[in-house]
């Protein structure tokens, strides 16, 4: 059922903004501005000195600041008031100096001297922030408010540091591809295991560490200005010392009796670290996620990722109804484990243990109108209830030995195991009742070797070599309904299939085999020229091979079975295909520094050799292509810089798209390929900005990206009804797409305000019933923010979602707009009660002078005796407004999709939590 709930949404969303702006008021009233300049003892300027200002009376840290490039700080402070100014700088002997405030502006300037002129100041307060090189570091305690309870609040607070839609640490616009804890690889980095399990209170320092290279000796090789990670430092007494949190708890609906319990314990040491992570609940809460899970790496990255040459080797497993978090049921355990042992200082050894389980229950209805009429397409509504089960296993072990400065030797296996199942029922209003079973146990083995040698201070080896075993089985059955004395809307495609249509249904089956080998090696010389400047060449392999295995098959009943063939397709109903793929390159990169200026210029040239059999036909493409690249980076300043790319890349296939026999994706749904199909080529070009102004706690970055796609492997659809039939050819069209997408965040004393806009726009060439049309999508989405963070009134974060979709399709257009207020509330109360709340309303226009709506609210109550205590008492709540359903609405090239997913009813949890 749909909220109908604009009113009160909006009367809330206006109370709202009344009381972020009182908070605004309240954070700037009776402030004066303290600003001046630091210099050395010879009139120097100093750039990211740091100033604080230590509130007499209180002993508390009133306000700090971090000079820029001219030595220039700015404080803002109570008036009338005193204060005690500190002043540091490396090299420099920290400053003090009482400053009483009146109630006008103070300019003050500071002259340090050198380290052996004084002596040494004592520091009272740990600087909330300060760079170090490339490292910057947060005083985590500086920007904690109470309420936080895992890394990721930590992470919130921080300027510049920012949590995405995806669970993924971004700063200063860039993915944080690696954390650590005290200096150790937690879970290989994975940063969402992280941010939802680390104790806040267990966090002293968040070292940002940009320009982060793992390999020491190509460190001044190579462009690493993509590259961030995050060391968290544990507060001193962590060490040594098992610590972390047991939660527990319970609670009970009137259909179901609910369970938490959430085990999170951690070891840490110089020579050896220990962590375990227990998530097991039937509340909704998610550990990890299914597609989390497909998506952690382990740190892996293959080897030819820049070399111009991408390959796909395919996913075939199951695309279940819902995600995670929007089901009616939804039970899930996770168990995971990871260890790092140094037996001495040339050898560090690591690995994690990962199982996932979950079990849950979906319900959706969903409606389809394809856009064009004269595609004679039937709109359709589809109510569908699924069952999904899916159990997945990683294993992975590391070793890292390195003897000496000029040697490295990384060795890596990761081992991924899974049983996935998926269990419809569906009503369509044009094919009538459907009930479909998906299973699939895939497992793959993925290894690494890597060995980093420094012959002398101008010649450096990499040798980078990956080995990857893929085996996917995925298994489907389709039970349609049928009049054998009657029409129905399957019986075409039944006849087409030939299928028998004498029986009362269409029992279907498919099994699938697909086995994928892969080798992914190169070498690369450095040779250094001088301080500035180096050649990079470059010699490398990509082998593949994947077998693939189909047939489709009718059962009969009585055990019975029938191997149908088709009446099209040349009567093609089975696959045996072996596919095998290679590329032998060499490439050559010269990179510069001049100036501001980072030029990296570069080309590959690339032996390719393709050549599957089928049908006891082979099929061959061998040829050569040059690919050209280009990188320049302006750095501006310490904390601003600019980045263009260019780059030219061949794409392949996997070979599911080369094999000629029927495949079935779903019963609506069948395909068979084009053996002779060609690399698609695409040119792209992208643009990154960013700074981030210390002075002011200003933090802009930008990206922009052009791709233009060449010879793009494309589908050719024909629809029988709703049931569509695909092969695959390669466009002489051109696909087109540009991306740009920037933040821009300040902080204004005790309030940070910020904007995410992004458009996207998308011009795609189809072909549907014999017929070509032109596709363009634009999307824009604005994402305004504000939020206050005081050390002890309540703290409020507001945003704002606007965003339009417009599709042409055509001689048709559509748009949709979605405008999502939120709020979070959060409040530490008499040191001893947290209370924790975010609401958000979501309204969706249809652009046909519809639209529809929902809301989400959840809350937490939580107490402690003090920050300190062992036992935290905590109730919290979900979905309180008991919503049941959420909606969802979108387009693609031929049709606008809207659906209604249900989803848990209101819960109410009472938790205990023990901190160890």
């Amino acid at each position: 059922m749909k909220s109908d709930v604009s009113f009160k949404g909006r009367m809330l969303m206006k109370k709202i903004s009344c009381i972020i702006l009182l908070f605004a008021v309240v954070s700037s009233y009776a402030q004066i501005k303290v600003q001046g300049v630091v210099k050395d003892s010879l009139n120097n300027p100093l750039e990211l000195a740091n100033v604080v200002a230590i509130n007499e009376a209180t002993k508390t840290l009133e306000s700090y600041g971090i000079t820029n490039a001219q030595g220039k700080y700015s404080l803002e402070v109570g008036a009338n008031s005193t204060y005690k100014m500190q002043v540091s700088y490396i090299g420099m002997k920290p400053f003090e100096e009482v400053l009483t405030t009146k109630e006008s502006d103070i300019t003050k300037d500071f002259t340090l001297q050198s380290d052996n002129q004084l002596d040494a100041v004592q520091l009272v307060y740990e600087m909330p922030v300060v760079v170090k090189g490339d490292t910057l570091i947060y005083d985590a305690d500086s920007f904690n408010t109470g309420t936080e309870r895992k890394l990721g609040d930590v992470l919130e607070n921080l300027p510049g540091v920012e949590i995405n839609e995806d669970g993924q640490v971004e700063v200063e616009g860039k993915v944080v591809n690696k954390l650590m804890v005290n200096g150790k690889d937690f879970f290989d980095g994975d940063t969402k295991l992280a941010t939802e399990n680390i104790p806040s209170n267990a966090v002293s320092k968040v070292q940002v560490l940009r320009n982060y290279s793992e390999v020491g000796q190509l460190s001044g090789v190579r462009n690493n200005q993509d590259n961030v990670a995050l060391n968290i430092k544990l507060k001193e007494g962590k060490e040594n010392f098992w610590f972390g949190t047991v939660t527990a708890g319970a609670g009970t609906t009137p259909d179901n009796e609910l369970y938490v319990l959430q085990p999170k314990l951690f070891y840490y040491s110089p020579k050896y670290s220990l962590n375990f992570i227990g998530d097991f609940n039937n509340t909704g809460e998610v550990g990890l996620s299914r597609r989390d899970i497909r998506n952690l790496g382990g740190g892996f990255r293959a080897p030819s990722r820049n070399n111009g040459t991408s390959i796909n080797l395919g996913d075939n497993g199951l695309n279940f109804l819902t995600n995670q978090g929007n089901a009616l049921e939804i039970e899930n355990k996770l168990a995971t484990g990871n260890f790092s042992y140094s037996p001495h200082s040339k050898l560090d050894l690591s690995g994690f243990l990962i199982y996932n389980s979950s079990r849950i229950l979906s319900q959706e209805t969903s409606l389809v109108q394809y856009t064009d009429a004269a595609l004679g397409i039937p709109d359709e509504t589809t109510e569908q209830r699924s069952r999904e089960r899916s159990d997945q296993g990683l294993l992975k072990l590391s070793a890292s030995y390195q003897p000496n400065l000029n040697n490295q030797l990384d060795y890596d296996v990761l081992g991924r195991i899974s049983n996935d199942s998926q269990d419809q029922n569906l009503v369509s209003s044009v094919i009538g009742g459907v009930e479909q079973l998906d299973e699939v146990k895939p497992f793959s083995i993925n290894q690494n070797l890597n060995y980093y040698y420094t012959l002398d201070d101008k010649n450096i080896f990499a040798l980078e070599a990956q080995h990857l075993i893929k085996d996917e089985d995925p298994f489907y059955n389709a039970v349609l309904t049928n009049d054998p004395n009657g029409s129905d809307a399957f019986d075409t495609t039944a006849e087409a299939l030939g299928l028998d249509t004498s029986l009362n249904n269409y029992d279907l089956g498919q099994n699938r085999r697909i086995k994928s080998n892969q080798l992914d090696a190169k070498l690369d010389y450095y040779h250094i020229l001088n301080q500035r400047s180096n050649l990079n060449f470059t010699l490398g392999t990509i082998l593949s091979n994947q077998q693939f295995d189909s047939n489709i098959f009718q059962f009969l009943g009585g055990g019975m079975q029938f191997d149908p063939t088709p009446t099209f397709n040349d009567g093609r109903a089975t696959n045996d295909t072996e596919y095998n793929f290679s590329d032998v390159y060499l490439g050559v990169h010269y990179r510069i520094k001049t100036g501001k200026f980072t030029i990296t210029p570069g080309f590959s040239v690339h032996a390719y050799g393709n050549k599957n059999r089928q049908f006891g036909t082979t099929f061959k493409d061998n040829f050569f292509r040059f690919l050209p690249d280009f990188e320049t980076r302006i750095q501006f300043k310490k904390s601003e810089a600019l980045t263009l790319r260019y780059d030219m890349r061949n794409q392949f296939t996997d070979v599911t798209r080369l094999a000629q026999g029927l495949v079935l994706n779903n019963y609506n749904s069948i395909q068979f390929g084009e053996p002779d199909l060609q690399n698609a080529l695409s040119h792209n070009v992208s643009l990154f900005y960013s700074s981030f102004n210390l002075f002011n706690y200003t933090n802009v970055f930008a990206r922009a990206s052009y791709s233009k796609n060449i010879d793009q492997i494309r589908s050719l659809t024909n629809f029988e009804n709703v049931i569509r039939t695909s092969t695959f050819f390669n466009s002489n069209f051109a696909d087109e797409t540009v991306s740009v997408s920037g933040r821009v965040q300040r902080t204004f004393g005790k309030v940070r305000a910020s904007i995410n806009a992004s458009f996207n726009y998308s011009k795609i060439n189809q072909f549907v019933q014999g017929r070509r049309s032109l596709n363009e999508g634009f999307t824009q989405t604005y994402i305004p923010r504000i939020r206050t963070n005081f050390k002890v009134a309540p703290n409020i974060s507001v945003s704002y979602r606007y965003s339009v979709t417009k599709n042409n399709q055509g001689d048709r257009e559509t748009t949709f707009k979605t405008n999502a207020p939120a709020i979070e509330l959060d409040a530490y109360i008499w040191k001893k009660i947290s209370f924790v709340t975010d609401y958000r309303y979501t309204n969706q226009d249809l652009g046909n002078g519809q639209s529809q709506s929902f809301q989400n609210w959840n809350a937490r109550l939580s107490y402690r005796k003090n920050r300190d205590a062992k036992w935290e008492y905590e109730i919290r709540a979900s979905n309180i407004l008991d919503i049941d359903s959420q909606v969802r609405n979108s387009a693609n090239n031929i049709s606008v999709f809207s659906s209604e997913t249900f989803i848990q009813p209101r819960f109410l949890t009472f938790r205990f939590v023990y901190t160890l």
